[in-house]
């Protein structure tokens, strides 16, 4: 009974996974003429309000918002049922398009209609990373804090270099006081024992994916998959623009782990664009085609440990921080150090930008370019909406 009093709210939550195309902010002002305009499931200042709060948080910030929409309607349970109609239609076709680039012909696929998509893909980036250095970067400490970030991810070869420079990141920018004015009153103590579920999975799956490497475990690599999303889904600040970067490093700039090459990595990026729903769906496609020299069956595990382990804590953090939102904003340090993690992502995205394209144009190659430009130039000067951009060079690669 308490289900069928939630059916038209869930068929909602169902139109809006079908519909949302282009990404978290295109995603709000979707969330906004259906959850706010159409049903008035919530309102526009409440919705503006999770939007500002999850901002804080790493994961899915979209994803996070309709999760926070269920939970103020129905609590736990209709928050986890509302994230999981969100991110099923595009995890499937996501983990789907993990098995057409292995089972169908490839040549034909990959080297002539795909082939605009990887430059199309770093252009995406590009994109996101001229906007949000338009947004964060706002004087000289984020401009050197963000080329910091560049020029260390960069270099970096390590995994640790994400996690390291957003820590570093948020404590220089804590050493000002004046750019972030102090609340009135002395904050509240924060009860933290909450997030106990959220650390114990992060410590269990560090442990077991370092023992599984260690003794060599038989199904090492479903192990260390689950963990790898896990501490991508817990520590990756900016959305999807962050994230792709993070994976691309994982997957296939380490030489000792590459389990993907970059043209194929590039070609889900770049689907994912044309999708709708979740940017984080890239994780179903990634743990599919990480898994696929397994079998089939464990292909299929692939997708289903990447889009569980890839919003787990983004779903965790969320209801977990949530409660304890009016005490924790009194905290001027988490503001402060927003401004030095905003920086760095930014840095991130750059030196992603950077290492994607290299990766698919050596040598050079011109017309990839002209691909990322024009890309970059139909997002920034036109209202074409990102399906259709995809479609264009779907098209350019099949007919040139």
């Amino acid at each position: 009974m308490v289900l069928v009093r939630h059916i038209t709210y869930l068929r909602t939550v169902l139109v809006h996974s079908l519909t949302a195309f282009g990404g978290p902010q295109m995603h709000l002002v979707r969330m906004h003429k259906l959850f706010v305009q159409n049903q008035s499931y919530i309102s526009e200042e409440e919705l503006m309000e999770l939007n500002a709060f999850v901002q804080l948080l790493p994961g899915a910030s979209s994803s996070q918002v309709i999760t926070l929409i269920g939970y103020k309607r129905g609590g736990i349970w209709l928050a986890t049922l509302t994230l999981l109609i969100w991110i099923l239609p595009a995890c499937i076709l996501m983990g789907g398009l993990s098995f057409v680039l292995y089972y169908i012909d490839n040549q034909f696929f990959k080297e002539k209609v795909f082939r605009f998509i990887q430059p199309m893909a770093v252009g995406f980036l590009a994109y996101s990373a001229f906007q949000s250095y338009r947004i964060f970067i706002k004087h000289q400490a984020t401009f050197f804090i963000m080329i910091g970030a560049v020029i260390i991810t960069i270099l970096g070869k390590s995994p640790w270099v994400f996690p390291s420079l957003i820590l570093i990141g948020g404590v220089i920018s804590n050493f000002s006081n004046k750019r972030i004015p102090n609340f009135i009153g002395k904050p509240k103590p924060i009860n933290w024992s909450n997030l106990w579920l959220f650390l114990l999975i992060f410590f269990l799956a560090g442990v077991l994916s370092e023992m599984a490497r260690i003794n060599q475990w038989e199904l090492r690599k479903p192990v260390n998959l689950f963990e790898n999303f896990y501490r991508f889904g817990s520590l990756v600040f900016g959305g999807g623009g962050v994230l792709i970067p993070m994976m691309f490093e994982q997957y296939v700039l380490r030489t000792k782990t590459q389990y993907l090459n970059a043209g194929d990595f590039l070609t889900g990026a770049g689907m994912v664009q044309a999708l709708p729903g979740p940017i984080f769906s890239i994780a179903a496609f990634i743990g599919g085609m990480v898994l696929r020299d397994m079998g089939p069956t464990y292909q299929i595990l692939g997708c289903i440990i990447g889009a569980i382990a890839i919003f787990l804590p983004s779903l965790l953090l969320v209801l977990f921080f949530y409660p304890i939102w009016n005490k924790l904003k009194q905290h001027v340090i988490v503001f402060r150090a927003m401004e030095g993690i905003n920086a760095v992502v930014v840095g991130i995205m750059w030196a992603a930008t950077f290492l994607l394209f290299t990766s698919i144009s050596a040598p050079f190659n011109w017309s990839y370019l002209i691909a990322l430009l024009l890309t970059v130039v139909l997002l920034g000067f036109t209202k074409i909406p990102s399906p259709f951009i995809v479609i264009f060079f779907l098209l350019m690669g099949w007919l040139l």
